[in-house]
């Protein structure tokens, strides 16, 4: 009894203290949480006029957790880097669609957010990945703080950033109209993760597959049909169909193969988006050696 007497004594106390301390107090009106406030730059600017306004593109270059893939080690992109990559995107890409399948179509399609990050994902396997889409709505563009190393270079352009662009664009489109289904049946044996082991790189070409990651699954396979052809000449083409056909001691079906992929990737462009790939090759092609010729300025935020 006396145990609990003491016990509901100390109860009291503290409650009168705290009734006590709450009437002399008065409650601040000041938030104890705090907001991060982020202050607007130049680029911000620029991007609203030349992403945000013309196409309802947001481009997030500043670092955040939810938009990042907690399995990778991530960094953030670096200011200079995310300003030319921007640049890049813009004429090369978002132009060269405009210019060839019209302004409606790539306000209705393109992507609505890319999301930079300054490192590319590495795998355990010894791959690593580009760039990954999300739901037709999300491009992640990786590895952008090693743009100044490549971007004087159309094939380090195209291997590091564009191909992939196109590659995941090609991802969006076909998650919005699906391509026909004889595409995967064509070169049916597809591998999944075991693309990248050795035995199955060198001779993709002479199996029917254009890349050796597309021997992954159709849909990737459909996906570096279209975003290779359109980042590379008819000559570099043309020497992997001349490489598809094996040799005189050892002939291949490759070629065959990837051309009726060709056609069924070319038809459904045209008949499906109303799109020519071959003048939309053209014209990224073009901008893309503008870029690299220095002919834009890849700097410039100004906005009038």
């Amino acid at each position: 009894m006396r145990r609990n007497f003491i016990y509901s004594l100390l109860l009291a106390g503290v409650a009168m203290s705290i009734t006590t301390s709450c009437s002399e107090d008065d409650l601040s009106s000041e938030s104890v949480i705090a907001v991060d406030v982020v202050e607007r730059t130049p680029f911000d600017d620029w991007l609203d006029v030349n992403y945000v306004q013309p196409f309802n593109i947001v481009v997030k270059y500043r670092y955040e957790y939810n938009e990042s893939d907690e399995n990778y080690y991530t960094v953030p992109a670096q200011y200079d880097q995310a300003v030319e990559m921007a640049h890049i995107v813009k004429y090369s890409c978002i132009d060269a669609y405009i210019e060839t399948a019209g302004m409606e179509f790539t306000c209705n399609y393109f992507p609505k957010l890319f999301y930079l990050e300054g490192e590319f994902h590495y795998r355990n396997n010894g791959t690593f990945e580009l760039g990954t889409a999300e739901g037709g709505r999300k491009i992640t563009l990786m590895g952008v703080n090693y743009i100044d190393m490549f971007k004087d270079n159309v094939d380090d352009l195209n291997t590091y950033y564009l191909k992939t662009i196109h590659h995941e664009f090609s991802h969006i489109l076909h998650q919005t109209y699906e391509y026909p289904s004889s595409f995967q049946l064509i070169t049916p044996g597809y591998l999944s993760d075991k693309w990248s082991n050795p035995e199955f790189q060198a001779d993709h070409l002479q199996r029917g597959f254009i890349t050796d990651y597309s021997q992954h699954s159709h849909r990737e396979d459909f996906a570096e049909m279209l975003s290779t052809y359109l980042t590379n000449t008819q000559e570099k083409w043309d020497e992997w169909m001349d490489e598809a056909d094996g040799t005189l001691e050892e002939p291949a079906e490759g070629r065959g193969l990837i051309e009726q992929k060709l056609d069924i990737v070319r038809n459904y462009m045209q008949e499906t988006w109303n799109i020519d790939i071959d003048a939309l090759r053209e014209s990224i092609l073009r901008r893309e050696h503008h870029i690299v010729d220095g002919k834009v300025d890849l700097s410039d935020l100004s906005v009038n």
